[in-house]
């Protein structure tokens, strides 16, 4: 992630134009600018997400971009048009083995989100906060071993904001 810069962006687009010039044309800069696709590239990166589909990628930006501005949330439906490519690196013989978020957690990250001009944030009392964390900490720990890298099943929209508070502490 700390790799690509607008200038790998704009020569990963030149290769894509090859293959697929219209569908760059049609997303690049009408949808999406290149600092902004540049933003979207290094949140999958970050989380280890391969960005070798960026026909995919681009068609996800096309098609949801037109609506949503914030880069945060373009990502996470990018990622969702890239769940095989995201399941087949986490399956292990032919499972995925996860652990699921309980509802009731979920529904709390939910309650806590507040929206501003820049963006959604969560705005969490810091005991409840720090329960949600230790009790993280504590199902990966009993995984640990059953499992190479924890998954963590949320729902798209919590999704996000539990990672961020996690990597607050991780």
């Amino acid at each position: 992630a700390e790799l690509i810069g607008r200038k790998e962006v704009n020569s990963l687009l030149e290769n894509m134009k090859k293959e697929n010039k219209e569908l760059v044309e049609d997303v690049v800069p009408s949808v999406i600018s290149i600092g902004d696709l540049q933003k979207v590239l290094c949140l999958l990166l970050l989380e280890q997400i391969p960005i070798r589909d960026l026909t995919s990628i681009l068609e996800a930006i096309g098609e949801y971009g037109t609506t949503i501005k914030d880069t945060d949330l373009l990502t996470e439906y990018v990622r969702q048009a890239l769940k095989r490519t995201i399941t087949r690196k986490f399956t292990e013989g032919g499972k995925v083995k996860v652990i699921a978020l309980s509802p009731d957690i979920e529904n709390i990250i939910m309650g806590s989100l507040k929206k501003s001009e820049q963006g959604a944030y969560l705005s969490m009392d810091p005991v409840i906060m720090q329960k949600i964390v230790t009790a993280h900490m504590t199902e990966v720990n009993k995984a640990g071993g059953a499992v190479l890298s924890p998954i963590i099943l949320t729902s798209p929209v919590v999704r996000l904001y539990y990672k961020r508070l996690i990597d607050q502490y991780t």
